[in-house]
């Protein structure tokens, strides 16, 4: 009997979402037939159940790559292996929104669903945004490419639950513009 697949699907929050390259495919290269939808998902670590979540998924994906990725290889045993959930204190002390959280990358080539708490599609695309709050729905695979050797997250849907401050340093026209008394007369 062929061995049975393990869930590697996961659908974790209340997060918060960074880095949301959501609304248009991002290329890291000139190449853009790589280009991707992606996010940085930032999960506080006192939630412990989604962490659990993600953790086990992630266990999930690592076993059933075991042999056509891993070349049946314990995972945990690689040298430089690639394990997606990661330590905002460890990788990025000096950004605050990581600060007592794990966070992972998730990307896609085909963009993700996006909705808002009530399960409808989301349009506007100022929406959804770096600093926002929600869930996400992922999932877990095995990779080997050119030597490298991980697990990476699959970014399927967002949902978004509430507002949060901006992500990325740059503020609102109108708060940037709020103190400026505008004359009838102003010329150029």
């Amino acid at each position: 009997m062929p061995n049975q697949r393990k869930n590697t699907k996961a659908v974790i929050g209340p997060v918060r979402f960074s880095y949301a390259n959501v609304w248009v495919p991002k290329s890291m290269n000139e190449d853009d037939s790589n280009a991707k939808y992606s996010v940085s998902i930032i999960i506080p670590k006192s939630d412990k159940k989604t962490i659990k979540a993600i953790q086990q998924a992630i266990e999930n994906a690592a076993e059933n790559a075991l042999n056509e990725k891993f070349n049946g290889k314990d995972p945990h045993k690689i040298p430089n292996f690639k394990w997606p959930l990661r330590d905002g204190d460890e990788e990025r002390p000096e950004d605050e929104a990581y600060a007592d959280s794990y966070f992972l990358n998730a990307s896609s080539s085909q963009a993700p669903g996006i909705v808002d708490r009530n399960r409808q599609k989301i349009l506007d695309q100022t929406e959804f945004y770096s600093g926002c709050y929600g869930y996400a729905d992922i999932n877990f695979y095995g990779f080997n490419t050119s030597g490298n050797r991980g697990i990476a997250a699959g970014l399927n849907n967002l949902m978004k639950t509430k507002d949060g401050p901006a992500m990325g340093g740059r503020e609102s026209a109108e708060s940037a513009f709020a103190d400026i008394e505008v004359e009838d007369d102003d010329e150029i």
